[in-house]
């Protein structure tokens, strides 16, 4: 079961890439270049192409909510970093777009960091997947300060961010969601087990929350950062954050874990980390946001 869990994974992961990518452009045409606003996010509902891209990544989510329920989640979470690879390709193709050698290095970095960390993950996965009702409570009450957090700075400071902090802070906020969608699915597929009563309905209110929040922060980011790079954030910041409580708080791995594959997670996270900082400094797209900003600022000082 776990291998069709992965196989279900790796076709969320094509249909993430198509979806963002989609999103991404759709977004671009509806405001013209400028930010993204909740007075102009209704204009995304009546384009086509974000649509389709809509239900491409809908289709994508059920598919990992179906890996994540039958599989462990530090092997399924990382699979995601695929998508990056067919993002920054049909990207590129579609914009007449030629990828520098910086930007080829962090996608590759990006690679390796997390494919390395699934392998090991595999390796040194609990068998016991379950979660108690004081660890949901515990993974819930985080969240709950991470949504507050995050969502306070994007109203206070919204005209000083750039895409970075909103592919961080989606990121972070879907891997709580990783985390709790795992927990609906095993609950619900043994339904016949439990109650209505059982059923982990703050789960779902923390899950929709969140869920919500972090996808108006990746619209956010594809209104000021190539989808590439959004795909890129996802795909490292929400498996590492997901693994995180995995790890510390769920004990998905085992006590006995040589020191030297702990090391090697470690270097592979880290890699996977560079090449999305590498990213959003070096990639085509974002040079040419950067030089263009300063060509206006200097315009308006003239």
């Amino acid at each position: 079961m776990v291998w069709i869990a992965i196989l279900a994974a790796l076709c969320s992961a094509f249909c993430l890439a198509f979806g963002a990518h989609f999103q991404a452009m759709a977004v671009r045409n509806s405001v013209d270049g400028l930010d993204l606003k909740l007075g102009n996010v209704g204009k995304l509902v009546t384009n086509g192409r974000w649509m389709s891209g809509l239900l491409l990544m809908i289709l994508g989510m059920g598919l990992n909510v179906f890996a994540l329920a039958n599989a462990p989640l530090t092997v399924v979470q990382p699979i995601g970093a695929i998508a990056l690879v067919i993002t920054a390709l049909v990207n590129a193709k579609e914009t007449n777009m030629t990828l520098n050698k910086p930007t080829i290095l962090a996608i590759v970095s990006c690679m390796i960091g997390s494919v390395g960390f699934v392998l090991l993950a595999i390796m040194v996965t609990n068998d016991d997947q379950t979660m108690t009702e004081e660890e949901a409570h515990l993974v819930e009450l985080i969240l709950a300060f991470v949504v507050a957090a995050v969502g306070v700075v994007a109203a206070i400071f919204h005209k000083k961010l750039g895409a970075f902090f909103y592919i961080v802070s989606a990121g972070v906020l879907f891997g709580f969601v990783a985390v709790l969608v795992r927990m609906i699915a095993v609950t619900v597929l043994h339904v016949e087990e439990s109650t209505i009563s059982s059923i982990p309905w703050l789960a779902f209110i923390s899950v929709a929350v969140a869920g919500l929040l972090g996808s108006y922060f990746v619209q956010k980011a594809y209104s000021k950062g190539p989808p590439d790079l959004v795909i890129a954030g996802l795909t490292v910041i929400d498996p590492i954050v997901g693994i995180a409580i995995g790890v510390t708080i769920l004990g998905e791995l085992r006590p006995d874990v040589p020191l030297l594959v702990s090391a090697a997670m470690v270097v592979s996270g880290v890699l996977a980390i560079i090449g999305v900082v590498a990213l959003s400094r070096h990639h085509p797209d974002v040079v040419e946001r950067k030089a263009k900003l300063a060509t206006d600022e200097a315009r308006e000082q003239q």
